[in-house]
């Protein structure tokens, strides 16, 4: 996982076709499962949080169950 702020935010513009500043929390996983990313706009600027596992793998939804999730109004 090598990308960061600009090429998350490209992801989130072009192939989600989702708005990156919405406030809404975007996940990204690592092709081997044991490292997570999340992208968030605070109102401010935008947010990256980092997390590795040190043993096993997130779970991760397949493409068919993946569903949408509002938080909005949720600060």
């Amino acid at each position: 996982m090598r990308k960061g702020f600009d090429g998350l935010s490209a992801q989130v513009r072009n192939i989600l076709q989702l708005d990156p500043f919405s406030g809404a929390v975007f996940l990204f996983r690592g092709k081997r499962g044991d490292r997570l990313k999340a992208l968030v706009w605070d109102g401010s600027g935008l947010c990256l949080y980092a997390k590795r596992l040190e043993r096993g793998k997130f779970v991760w939804p397949r493409a068919h169950e993946v569903c949408r999730r509002s938080w909005r109004g949720r600060r």
